[in-house]
């Protein structure tokens, strides 16, 4: 049998991406039922891969529950997609307790978290669309997807900017994946692609940002990092957590098209503050070069 792994603080804190990036729902919540889990499938020798599949159902299944107007449906497919959540966190922690990270992973994992909430827009606009029959639902949904899209992105691009200055941590480029691309093939060589084109919109959004990186990063670290840690907070708010207060809250009161202004309006003035942010701070350091 395998040994059992010890529940100790700096265990579970090992399997953190950094303090600094983590929410507190992730701090109480996420993180410690996603050490768990990871303990539980490093039990079983499941792959983080594995682990990020099994998420991806879950996931769908919760948002295919949200097309029906029935409140203890809709909290069915809640639980379950907080559950997915659960999963989306273990895997990244399995990998990191197992020492088994792959950018392959990554990949995947960044293309199952956009399938799942895909998903949850496309059952969202069918409920409405079935309510409404106005073709005006479908705009406001695609407004919503593409917005969605832009805010992950870039708070993703800032947290990985972070731990790149922070903690070392690699900083996928164009060219680094370009060339892993050359050398792919089948299934992983397509993941690859839709990555490059994640990665492309990330570095539009940034380009100080991206130029910033492209300098030596022991000038940088400190300036950088005292600097971005306070917008963390702010770029935090536009990750899962905050959707998924909203949407529960949104099904609760039966209005599914609040949640595609929700992301249209406040978010994308939220994300625009932050980028203006971030590329001052991001102008401001090249300059002093």
């Amino acid at each position: 049998m395998h040994a059992p792994l010890a529940e100790t603080p700096n265990e579970i804190e090992r399997t953190y991406k950094s303090r600094d990036v983590e929410g507190i729902v992730d701090l109480l919540f996420y993180r410690r039922v996603g050490f768990w889990l990871a303990q539980f499938f490093a039990r079983l020798n499941w792959s983080p891969v594995a682990v990020t599949l099994l998420g991806g159902v879950f996931g769908l299944i919760g948002g295919h529950l949200y097309f029906y107007r029935s409140i203890a449906i809709n909290l069915v497919g809640f639980f379950l997609h907080v559950f997915a959540n659960a999963l989306d966190n273990a895997d990244g922690q399995l990998a990191r307790l197992t020492n088994r990270q792959s950018r392959q992973g990554r990949v995947i994992d960044s293309v199952v978290d956009h399938i799942i909430f895909a998903n949850i827009y496309l059952h969202l606009t069918l409920r409405a669309w079935s309510e409404t029959r106005s073709t005006f639902v479908w705009l406001l949904a695609a407004i919503a997807v593409l917005s969605h899209a832009l805010q992950g992105g870039a708070a993703d691009y800032f947290r990985s900017a972070y731990l790149y200055f922070a903690r070392n941590n690699d900083w996928d480029t164009m060219s680094i994946l370009r060339e892993e691309r050359g050398r792919a093939s089948g299934l992983h060589r397509f993941l690859l692609l839709l990555y490059l084109n994640f990665t492309r919109q990330q570095e539009v959004i940034g380009p100080n940002l991206r130029r910033l990186r492209d300098e030596p990063r022991t000038q940088f670290a400190t300036p950088f990092c005292n600097s971005a840690r306070p917008m963390l907070r702010g770029w935090s708010l536009l990750m899962t957590n905050t959707r998924m207060l909203f949407l529960l809250i949104f099904l609760v009161l039966d209005r599914p098209t609040w949640f595609f202004l929700l992301e249209i309006l406040p978010m994308n003035l939220l994300l625009l503050f932050l980028i203006v942010q971030q590329e001052t701070l991001a102008r401001r350091l090249l300059r002093s070069v």
